[in-house]
């Protein structure tokens, strides 16, 4: 988990089911990307979210929460509703995340102290991108 960036919210919020659009009904579509927006001036950036903590996602209609009629696949972050939310309806939500990340080195530096101990002063990771 990155403690300043894994959630919906601001990392000391709540998350609400209104914090982030992940799209609009038409009738049709049932299933809806998780997806978290960040602005900077004039330029805003999206993240797919692929990983959900379970248990922590929350769906609203219109700011109207819906507690059931969903589930969401936390392999993948779909939410996928039972049946297609009505054309024109905002579909927003909240949730906390992972993100997937891996080694970007095959060795560490370790610095062996007395007595045995021992201290790594960099772990250089990287975020896997679909």
């Amino acid at each position: 988990m990155d403690w300043g960036d894994h959630k919906s919210c601001l990392p000391s919020g709540t998350p609400s089911p209104t914090n982030q659009a992940i799209g609009t009904g038409d009738g049709a579509t049932t299933a809806f990307q998780l997806a978290k927006r960040y602005a900077s001036g004039g330029q805003t950036w999206v993240r797919t979210i692929t990983k959900p903590v379970a248990g922590t996602v929350r769906v609203a209609f219109d700011g109207a929460e819906q507690l059931v009629g969903w589930t969401v696949d936390t392999t993948t972050g779909v939410v996928t509703f039972d049946t297609a939310p009505t054309a024109g309806v905002a579909i927003t939500a909240g949730f906390e995340f992972d993100v997937p990340v891996r080694f970007d080195t095959d060795a560490l530096d370790v610095t062996l102290d007395l007595e045995r101990l021992g201290s790594i002063t960099s772990i250089p990771l990287l975020e896997i991108r679909r």
